[in-house]
C-alpha cells in the first residue's frame, strides 16, 4: 500500500477577490498594523504563486485581515503517488528506454591489448 503525496491548492488570490481587495498593494498597510513588514514584490509573489515557505505569522494575520478561515486559504489535496518506472533489462536486453529509441548506444566489451 502506497501512501498519498500530499499537496495544496493556494487561495489567497481568490479570496481576496471575494472580499473586493483586487490589487495586491492592498495587504501591504493590513499586514504593517500587525508588524509585518514586505515589500511590494514579495506581497505580489503571496498572492499570485503559491508559497513554499511561508511565516506563520503571516499566515495568521491573512485570515485575520480577510476574515476568512485557513480552509479558505488552503486547501489539502491528495495527488496520486508517481507512476512506477518500468524495470530495465540487464546489459544485452532487447528493451529500450523510453526517449532514447533505436538511439541507445550499444555496450562495449574491453579485452586485453595484443603486443
Amino acid at each position: 500500500m502506497t501512501a498519498a503525496k500530499l499537496d495544496y491548492h493556494w487561495h489567497l488570490r481568490k479570496v481576496m477577490a471575494d472580499r473586493g481587495m483586487f490589487s495586491t498593494t492592498g495587504l501591504l498597510p493590513q499586514l504593517k498594523e500587525r508588524g509585518i513588514t514586505l515589500s511590494t514584490s514579495q506581497v505580489y509573489r503571496l498572492v499570485v504563486e503559491r508559497p513554499e515557505r511561508l511565516s506563520l505569522k503571516i499566515l495568521m494575520a491573512l485570515p485575520d485581515i480577510l476574515d476568512c478561515t485557513m480552509d479558505d486559504l488552503i486547501e489539502p489535496i491528495a495527488t496520486a503517488g508517481a507512476a512506477k518506472k518500468p524495470k530495465k533489462a540487464a546489459a544485452g536486453g532487447t528493451s529500450v528506454s523510453e526517449g532514447a529509441g533505436e538511439l541507445r548506444p550499444r555496450r562495449v566489451r574491453i579485452t586485453g591489448v595484443d603486443r
